[in-house]
């Protein structure tokens, strides 16, 4: 048994196939939608989640994981006599970070807790990371300097099909909205300090993958051939293939990885969000 265990919140959205890989644990955030609550992850799968979106159109809400969750969730690997090493969501967007702490400081254990500053698979490449390096028996110092480097030299942007989640999470204004779907404005978004934060916008959903790439290539540099990109998605899977087939034909990366944004994420973009992470080079 490996000494360190890697525990994460659902909002890093990684797939279940590197979570059973990496032995991963991930502590559900909750999702409330129809009245319902649902454990992210859970309860719900992704594509039901969407298409409730869609064919109801609802507006749920999310609630972060609670002091009780973490509490159970620590003290199971404190009895085993293995440390703990927490990758948090963004601690600015939600409480889920701060219920960690205060279940760390009423254990008595090694519990060490990471705040990633981000949202869904962003927070999901360190986790993996982290998760690899603790296989390969590494300490917990050269972990948590190998996910600092990592998050720095991390680039994403996504894009939402509509405005009117992040209208009604508050996230921008309803004026701002109207003039956006009117104009048919499609965002391009990043994480800056923990929080989304506008890129630019571009006229209708076909300028949006040809303006990622531009971004990129200024960011991240033209040559990503050794690189793992990442393409997230929520339920548009024809937009997923058609920035696949750009990101092939501009970068010709080593391999892409696919994650579906998870239920509490898609809470707040809604459904039609397409992502890309990659590395940068400069």
């Amino acid at each position: 048994m490996k000494n360190i265990k890697v525990i994460c919140d659902s909002l890093s959205d990684i797939p279940k196939e590197l979570i059973e890989k990496y032995d991963i644990e991930v502590v559900p955030l909750t999702v409330i939608l129809d009245g319902k609550e649902y454990k992210d992850g859970v309860d719900i799968s992704n594509d039901e989640f969407y298409k409730t979106l869609r064919e109801q159109n609802a507006y749920p809400k999310t609630s972060q994981a609670t002091y009780a969750q973490f509490k159970e969730t620590f003290e199971r690997y404190v009895n085993e006599g293995r440390k703990i090493l927490y990758i948090a969501g963004s601690s600015v967007a939600t409480g889920t970070y701060q219920s960690a702490v205060m279940a760390k400081n009423d254990i008595d254990g090694e519990i060490y807790t990471y705040d990633s500053l981000a949202f869904s698979y962003v927070i999901g490449i360190l986790v993996v990371e982290a998760a690899k390096l603790a296989q390969e028996g590494k300490d917990i110092d050269e972990i948590l300097e190998a996910v600092k480097i990592l998050r720095e030299k991390t680039y994403v942007l996504f894009s939402v099909d509509t405005l009117e989640y992040l209208q009604k999470g508050g996230r921008i204004s309803s004026t701002k909205a109207a003039i956006g779907s009117i104009l048919n404005i499609k965002p391009i978004l990043d994480m800056r300090d923990g929080l989304v934060a506008p890129v630019c916008q571009v006229r209708g959903k076909k300028n949006v993958i040809s303006k990622m790439i531009e971004l990129i290539k200024e960011n991240c540099g033209t040559d990503l051939t050794n690189q793992v990109i990442c393409i997230g998605y929520s339920d548009d899977f024809k937009e997923r293939e058609r920035l696949t087939e750009v990101v092939r034909e501009q970068f010709n990366p080593k391999d892409i990885l696919y994650f579906q944004i998870g239920t509490c994420v898609g809470s707040h973009a809604g459904p039609g969000l397409t992502g890309i992470i990659c590395l940068k080079n400069k």
